[in-house]
């Protein structure tokens, strides 16, 4: 980064300055915790299940579920929605013919969806939440000060509140900041964790709970991980993509060149994402019930419990299948070759239309299949050193991602300012003249 050119650069500063100024107040507010809540009963259920999907969403949260504050649900029921969008406008033609045909509109539109299905879900997550906390236990205590309806209904608003001005303040990143503001949100809950999840490192090695060797190699892994992360999410296949002469008056034009870039790793984080849920989500659930649950839900419990080999094996088996079924409805190989066809490029060697596509589905099929590895490889490493699935590879594949993200926008915004400067000497020059 050039930092004499950053200095110019006012309108970047003011950007960045009101994007730490958002994340501040999102801070802030995880550790606002709902009314109602009995903070002793909370944590000591929190403890006894600390080791499913809790610890993820914590992680990813920031420490908000932890302290169960106004922000707990984070930005996670829009993720969700925008996801089930996406598998929508494949399978639904006339979301498919908005997205395609619809424009900015369109993509307005769809929008609009994604945030009405986030109130559904959201609603959803917070009731269970709430009636999971108001319920009263074998012992006769509840999670609530006061259980009943009315503190259904106001912990149900508060948390769905707090998701969608979570949504907003990502909004407002993303337009008046810099980077996706969805993204940034989890960014920051997961980076504020960060030193927590050292400083218990630090303790239990100076404790001896773990050797000074254990700690430094766990170290030296992580920053193999970084450095495999960043050099995986880096990588393109990149087909060659030639354009035919033609003729355009008395002379010939055209007979470029281009490539069509193929990433590694199409899906991203979503397919470790649905993994986990799915496997977490009813761990954690029949957790709640097992101390007081019938033999056979103790010993499922017991058997997919974070960390086990159980776990490990279906984890895997599904980040590799989700990996599979998300490229394909993010890249669909035939559209690409029509699109091709229709602007009059080819790859070189291989036939225009059905052919096309068969080589594209093939070639990204390879690709896939080392993306997937790759995603296993990351997020159960970390799984298999520690149970604490919150301290996972996903965290650490969106942290990359979106520093990656935020830095490549940085240099575009200074890029912009630099052509900007030059073309007003340009016209300054002229004016002397």
């Amino acid at each position: 980064m050039n930092f004499s050119s950053f200095a110019k650069a006012k309108e970047l500063q003011q950007r960045i300055l009101f994007t730490i100024i958002i994340l501040i107040v999102y801070r802030l507010g995880t550790f606002v915790p709902i009314p109602g809540i009995d903070p002793v009963q909370y944590a000591r259920v929190f403890e006894q299940n600390s080791q499913g999907i809790l610890s993820m969403f914590n992680v990813l949260g920031g420490g908000a579920v932890e302290r169960m504050a106004i922000f707990a649900l984070n930005v996670m029921p829009y993720i969700s929605a925008s996801i089930i969008m996406q598998l929508m406008q494949a399978t639904i033609p006339s979301l498919e013919k908005l997205k395609k045909e619809g424009g900015e509109a369109g993509r307005k539109q769809i929008n609009q969806y994604s945030r009405y299905l986030t109130v559904v879900l959201a609603t959803g997550q917070a009731l269970a939440i709430a009636m999971g906390m108001n319920a009263v236990n074998a012992d006769g205590l509840s999670m609530a000060l006061n259980p009943g309806p009315f503190f259904i209904v106001s912990t149900v608003i508060t948390l769905v509140g707090g998701t969608m001005l979570l949504l907003w303040l990502g909004e407002q990143i993303t337009s008046r900041g810099v980077g996706n503001g969805v993204s940034l949100i989890i960014f920051a809950g997961i980076i504020a964790a960060v030193p927590g999840m050292l400083g218990s490192a630090l303790s239990l090695s100076a404790s001896g709970g773990m050797g000074m060797g254990t700690f430094f190699g766990g170290f030296a892994l992580i920053i193999i991980g970084l450095l495999l992360i960043v050099f995986i999410e880096r990588s393109q296949r990149r087909l060659l993509v030639q354009y035919p002469k033609r003729q355009q008056g008395n002379r010939m034009v055209g007979g470029d060149s281009s490539f069509l870039p193929l990433k590694l790793n199409t899906a991203g984080v979503i397919p470790p994402i649905f993994a986990s849920s799915l496997l977490l989500l009813p761990a954690t659930a029949a957790g709640f019930q097992s101390q007081s649950g019938p033999e056979w839900l103790q010993t499922a419990v017991a058997y997919l419990g974070a960390g086990t080999p159980l776990f490990l094996s279906l984890y895997a088996a599904l980040i590799i299948f989700f990996c599979f079924f998300y490229t394909s409805v993010v890249f669909n190989p035939e559209e690409t070759a029509d699109n091709l066809r229709k602007y009059g490029g080819f790859l070189p060697g291989i036939r225009p239309g059905q052919r096309t596509t068969e080589y594209l589905d093939y070639v990204l099929s390879r690709l896939t299949l080392i993306g997937a590895l790759y995603l296993t490889l990351i997020c159960l490493v970390p799984m298999m050193m520690s149970t604490n699935a919150g301290l996972g590879g996903t965290s650490i594949l969106i942290v990359v991602s979106v520093s990656m993200d935020t830095i490549s926008q940085i240099q575009s915004h200074l890029l912009a300012h630099q052509y900007e400067g030059l073309i007003k000497k340009s016209k300054l020059r002229g004016r002397k003249r």
